[in-house]
């Protein structure tokens, strides 16, 4: 065997997940010149967040966009790394590893960071294609490509892992159900009322949950078919994913002969039973207990990175740990223990079930030892401060259900009451004075700026209110202000100027805005393009030409693509409203062109399902024979407006609020706005057309009508709020063109009115609308002069075929 000479020792790390990499980071900060340093990863990918695998599979990340060591970063550190070899083999006495390929690397120290591997009980069919764990990017990779072929998952196991993996597959839309062998959800992390409210609020999105669930069998015959209990009940399925758990990878370590138990045991040190190899993260057992979240696992890597530094530092021990949840718009948290275990301690509750709120602290000799939060997640590291610190409650205990903010007036003292040793950002293992430091050091004045150096909520997110605090307390601002976006990574500029430097230097291309206000990327990216092409319509309207490239492929084509690559295509129905000619053109296009669904939407209208790509200017030409034009299903436009029969037809109708639906409809279509938007119109108080939940709500009463704004019936479902009353529809026709125009000149690019109005305020909205009246005829008149163009617009002439060729030419664009 031919040794490499080396002058410095040589650190060999099996092993390039979070734990290694992370030990390896803080050892190049204490002695970047120690050693020479190899890695070898099993997967074929550098070093990624595994944390934000859930965030890959619902299509929130991309996976280039969860790398945390980018292949750059070892080599400028001058790191070997050999990707996608693992090591097979470990002599300890000879101090040398072997991989896969039979590459011999001798070593100094080694490090071991093998992670771990998923629970696989000995369930029949465990082996059939269709069924994989939850883990790594192939896992994500083939789950992904199975949410494109086929319809139905299953997922075994309602942990932290298979919500987040059951969430991921709905998102990508397949039909998903979760197999659990408990009777609650999370019962790890959760009592029993916050995991039924858990189930409540994921059984209303589409997730469908077999409780008291024992898998039997994974049966199917040359591909997975469905999943069997053990009492006897049955559930189909294409895929099947297994998130039961994990189990520390300690095969190699066996091998060679470490002590091991449930993972490699470590001492105090992080140094196993040879002197000469540590080990860190998931396959590491600390005095019998081993780690599967993220805190405990940086400061395994810290204490790691000292004794290979050779600094005489605090050994490790056992951290208190709190769990999050990460599935958009559901708020879980909990740390400590879930209940009292005798008389001698205390819970306190609140619970808002309506509200979907509910808070559990649990109490023992006037300290807080666990806490359980869901829905309102805000005070969550507060508590978990007051845990760790083991702090005397005293005063605050009467009010401290209410959170922080109850027990002091100033919105930054829970964090300025912080150690600095606390861990703010769970995801990269930032702590308060990391964060304080960074900003102290580089000057930060921005929330981006802050992420872009110290990584805290670089990651999932969900500690950006905290940092934010942070920021204020450190430039001293006493008060948290407003986290402004800017468009994309190609500016450092917010929407907002963006729009007013348009207006203010007459900009009328996207190149002009890019040049003047000094774009990183040429041709900008496909987040700003949209966003670019939509300011730049909505100043200029009649002047501008729209840059179809710039839109979704949807918009492109004037159809939604669906999951098997064919597309949905929604004539318009004027307020719900259709006739023979209507109805027999959309039979004729079903039989003609073979289209396989044909289903009545949401919004009042009919759906075909299932074209094919190369017959949609085919279907939009027939259609529009008909007078029939697109409903803009996919359009960041006016989608429908929904009404009931109202007066003419219902005996508690009390206006036409059919007929001024169509009116509303008529004069709104086409709009461009920042992001989809629908309206409703109810014809009496009982609502039946649900406008309380819509963008726009048109309520008719005796007096007239109520106009209602703001709202959303999404995954965030935000109630409406009250505009005004008026006692006309050409005031409704008014009022709510001038808030539509309002709306379009001042949101941000994909903000839904419900995000725009909690911004700013129902109160600012009502003085420009309602108390304005100069200001509303205004609005008014601009958005008239608008549509004058885009109810003529290329949507329309594109998608009644009369531009057939272009349209052949852009339907040919992905």
């Amino acid at each position: 065997m031919n040794m490499i000479p080396r002058k410095r020792p040589h650190l060999v790390v099996v092993g390039n997940g979070m734990a290694g990499m992370r030990t390896v980071e803080e050892l190049l900060a204490r002695a970047p010149d120690a050693y020479d340093i190899t890695v070898f990863g099993a997967e074929p990918h550098p070093n990624y967040n595994r944390i934000l695998l859930s965030s890959v599979l619902a299509g929130e990340k991309e996976v280039g966009e969860i790398i945390i060591n980018p292949r750059s970063w070892y080599a400028e550190n001058h790191i070997a790394l050999h990707t996608d070899e693992p090591i097979t083999a470990l002599d300890p006495q000879a101090r040398i590893v072997t991989s896969e390929s039979g590459r011999v690397t001798p070593y100094d120290t080694l490090l071991l960071a093998t992670g771990s591997k998923p629970l696989a009980p000995p369930i029949p069919g465990l082996n059939l294609p269709g069924v994989c764990s939850f883990r790594d990017v192939k896992d994500v990779d083939q789950m992904i490509a199975a949410s494109q072929t086929h319809r139905r998952a299953v997922v075994i196991g309602g942990g932290l892992l298979g919500l987040e993996a059951a969430w991921g597959l709905k998102r990508r839309g397949m039909s998903v159900a979760v197999v659990h062998l408990m009777p609650t959800l999370m019962e790890r992390q959760l009592d029993r009322t916050a995991g039924e409210l858990l189930q409540r609020d994921l059984d209303s999105r589409g997730i469908a949950f077999f409780t008291n669930g024992q898998t039997e069998e994974i049966y199917g015959e040359n591909r997975v078919e469905g999943v069997r209990l053990a009492d006897g009940r049955d559930i189909p399925a294409d895929l099947v994913v297994m998130a039961i758990g994990i189990r520390p990878e300690i095969s190699l370590a066996k091998q060679a002969g470490l002590d091991a138990n449930r993972g490699v045991v470590v001492g105090d040190d992080m140094r196993t039973t040879d002197p000469h190899i540590y080990a860190v993260g998931e396959c590491a057992e600390h005095r019998g207990q081993c780690f599967g979240l993220v805190a405990p696992l940086w400061d395994m890597a810290k204490i790691c990175a000292d004794r290979l530094a050779g600094i005489d530092a605090p050994l490790f021990a056992a951290p208190k740990m709190s769990t999050r949840l990460k599935i958009t718009g559901i708020d879980v948290f909990s740390a400590g223990v879930l209940a009292a275990a005798d008389e001698s301690e205390d819970e306190i509750t609140f619970s808002d079930a309506a509200a979907g709120i509910y808070k559990k602290l649990v109490i023992r000799d006037d300290k807080l030892v666990g806490a359980v939060l869901y829905g309102d997640v805000a005070d969550g590291a507060w508590y978990f401060d007051l845990m760790c610190k083991g702090a005397n409650l005293g005063d605050l205990r009467p009010a401290m259900i209410f959170g922080a903010k109850s027990n002091d007036s100033d919105p930054l003292a829970a964090v300025a009451a912080m150690p600095d040793d606390a861990q703010v950002c769970g995801c990269n293992g930032v702590s308060k004075g990391a964060i304080l430091g960074c900003i102290k050091a580089k000057g930060l004045t921005t929330l981006d700026e802050v992420r872009a150096h110290s990584k805290a909520s670089a990651s999932c997110g969900s500690c950006t209110p905290q940092v934010g605090q942070l920021l204020a307390l450190a430039l001293g601002t006493g008060q948290v202000a407003e986290i402004v976006p800017t468009v994309c990574k190609c500016t450092s500029h917010t929407h907002e100027e963006v729009r007013a430097a348009i207006r203010e230097h007459g900009l009328k291309s996207m190149a002009e805005i890019r040049k003047r206000m000094g774009w990183s990327t040429p041709d900008g990216c496909a987040k700003c393009r949209p966003a670019l092409n939509y300011y730049l319509l909505c100043a200029w309207p009649g002047d501008y030409a729209d840059d179809s490239r710039s839109r979704f492929v949807n918009e492109r084509v004037h159809a939604n693509i669906q999951k098997d690559g064919t597309f949905s295509v929604v004539p318009r129905m004027w307020g719900g409203l259709t006739n023979p000619t209507e109805l027999r053109a959309i039979a004729d296009v079903v039989e003609k062109y073979e289209i396989p669904t044909v289903k009545v939407t949401g919004g009042q209208r009919i759906d075909l399902l299932g074209v094919k790509k190369q017959d949609l200017p085919g279907v939009w030409a027939d259609l529009n024979r008909a007078g029939m034009v697109s409903g803009h299903a996919y359009a960041k436009g006016l989608r429908t407006v929904k009404t009931c029969v109202g007066s003419e037809w219902c005996r508690f109708g009390t206006q036409d609020s059919t007929g001024l639906g169509v009116k509303l409809e008529k004069l709104m279509w086409g709009a461009w706005t920042p992001h989809k938007v629908k309206l409703a119109v109810s014809g009496c108080p009982r609502n039946c057309a649900e406008a309380s939940i819509k963008d726009i709500g048109v309520v008719c009463i005796e007096a007239g009508y109520e106009i209602l704004v703001g709202g959303n019936g999404g995954i965030e479902l935000r109630g409406t709020d009250k505009l005004a009353t008026v006692k006309s529809e050409d005031e409704v026709l008014e009022y709510s063109g001038a808030f539509l125009q309002l709306y379009r000149e001042q949101a941000r690019y994909l903000d839904r009115t419900a995000h725009w109005v909690a911004r700013v305020g129902i109160d600012y909205v009502r003085q420009r609308i309602v108390e304005d009246e100069t200001g509303r005829k205004d609005l008014y008149r601009r958005f008239l002069f608008a549509q004058s163009f885009s109810q003529t617009d290329p949507w329309a002439e594109r998608a009644a075929g009369t531009d057939a060729h272009e349209f052949k030419l852009m339907a040919s664009v992905e």
